[in-house]
């Protein structure tokens, strides 16, 4: 298919998981937003089953779209979706509705059933009520119905709830208390629920606080919903991402934004390219994720980087002094391969890292930083920019790429990191824990690094990895 990917609703069903998404043609005679949908067992290898279902006609309530749910009830599957049209709705703005469409048992093919379609209840913005989530809290329950809504009445940013429904006929739908209320946000949008041994997850996607998924835990299906630890998926380069459980693993699916004008400098962009995380469930709920372990195996082609001192750092990682910025520098590596890094970090160390697109001097790169004083990990880009001609005319006073940080456990001791490096997109994995998605056009020279400022670590481990095929 020639396009973006846009919100991603994962299906697994008869051995296979199905990722249907949003199309953005980004055309300059805009057709509606239909919904395409490719294919996979492994998060490397996909068929691309093309659009699947069309949007309606120009003033057809699903002229786009939008975000929504597939799921299997017998023999029958049910997709349901947001419908809007920029051509129906008042001074407020367009309505949304949900729209519904049945298949046999193929996923490739459905029929809409325009006489199921609703709009949104009392007491709620008729504007805001998409992107419907299905599902049952146990075999023979009543079918619930989430919704990214808003109240009718109360603080425009923070009016946001997860409207709820119930049914027991899957056409047929009454209002319920809601979800979830945080008083927080302008919207929760692509809301997901699913259980995971004792835990109730709520994952939902924010642009009020942060443009992020985020996710609560509860011990029942209706909450209280708490916020753990480390509450976030990844940055604000993976965004929207839905869940799908597979053969006993759960996997989060999103998309990693354009920047327009294909600049660095330029605005994040709604929809971009696919990316995929594996989650991992810690003792208290939290969340952990990682690579998925097929698409690390796919990149079987391991090599050492061989790394030399540059402004003279000591001949090797661990052997110079410790309160001064080091750096060494390998070649060039390839635009799409995998680097894993495995190190040991002294008790004290402020900043350590890779060094990403690297030019031969290390003078300029992007810059991937773990700060165990502040235990996180940032994306960086050295220079950042300049304001004007002198030298300090600099832009220092910017720490780093401000949307690109995640909080990251680091105590003394090894660390793993793994990057991910696909074209201008990329993502990080610290410790199959913390995940950290990029994206970077000017990408310099490269060259790969390493470096350390203030502390001092020793290196275990560089390799760079390409695909086999």
């Amino acid at each position: 298919m020639s396009g973006y990917v846009g919100d991603v609703i994962p299906f697994s069903y008869d051995g296979r998981i199905w990722l249907f998404y949003l199309l953005d043609e980004r055309s300059d005679d805009p057709t509606g937003m239909p919904w395409a949908l490719v294919s996979t067992t492994d998060f490397v290898q996909y068929t691309d089953h093309g659009v699947v279902l069309p949007a309606g006609d120009r003033d057809a309530v699903d002229f786009d779209c939008y975000t929504g749910c597939v799921i299997a009830d017998g023999s029958q599957l049910h997709l349901f979706y947001t419908g809007h049209n920029p051509r129906r709705g008042d001074a407020a703005g367009s309505f949304q509705v949900v729209c519904h469409a049945v298949s046999d048992g193929d996923p490739t093919r459905w029929t809409k059933r325009p006489e199921l379609t609703f709009g949104a209840a009392a007491g709620y913005v008729p504007q805001d009520w998409r992107d419907p989530f299905v599902y049952r809290t146990a075999p023979g329950e009543p079918w619930q119905l989430v919704l990214a809504a808003r109240y009718a009445d109360g603080p425009d940013r923070r009016c946001g709830v997860v409207a709820r429904l119930t049914s027991t006929d899957l056409e047929k739908w009454t209002i319920a208390e809601p979800l979830w209320e945080p008083h927080r946000f302008i919207t929760q949008e692509c809301p997901d629920v699913f259980q995971w041994g004792d835990w109730w997850y709520l994952v939902y996607s924010e642009f009020s606080d942060a443009f992020q998924t985020r996710y609560r835990v509860a011990r029942h299906p209706d909450g209280p919903w708490l916020a753990p630890g480390r509450d976030t998926v990844d940055g604000r380069a993976f965004y929207a991402a839905k869940s799908v459980e597979h053969d006993g693993r759960r996997f989060f699916i999103g998309w990693i934004p354009t920047k327009q004008g294909d600049s660095d400098d330029g605005p994040w962009q709604w929809a971009g390219d696919l990316a995929v995380l594996e989650a991992h469930q810690e003792g208290d709920g939290t969340l952990a994720f990682a690579l998925p372990a097929e698409v690390r195996a796919a990149y079987s082609d391991v090599q050492q980087v061989k790394l030399s001192p540059v402004d003279g750092a000591a001949a090797e990682p661990g052997q110079g002094a410790l309160d001064r910025y080091a750096a060494w520098l390998g070649d060039p590596v390839p635009e799409r391969c995998l680097i894993s890094l495995t190190v040991d970090v002294d008790a004290g160390t402020q900043a350590f890292g890779l060094l990403l697109h690297a030019t031969a001097n290390g003078e300029e790169a992007t810059v991937l930083r773990l700060e165990p004083q502040r235990d996180r990990v940032v994306l960086d880009s050295w220079p950042r920019g300049r304001t004007g001609p002198a030298q300090w005319q600099v832009e220092g006073d910017v720490p780093h790429v401000v949307e690109l940080e995640r909080p990251c456990p680091l105590p003394p001791g090894r660390h793993v990191i793994q990057v991910l490096l696909n074209g201008t997109t990329g993502q990080v994995v610290v410790d199959n824990r913390v995940a950290l998605t990029f994206r970077r056009y000017d990408q310099g020279d490269g060259h790969l690094g390493l470096f350390v400022t203030d502390g001092s670590l020793n290196l275990v481990e560089l390799t760079q990895s390409t695909a086999s095929c």
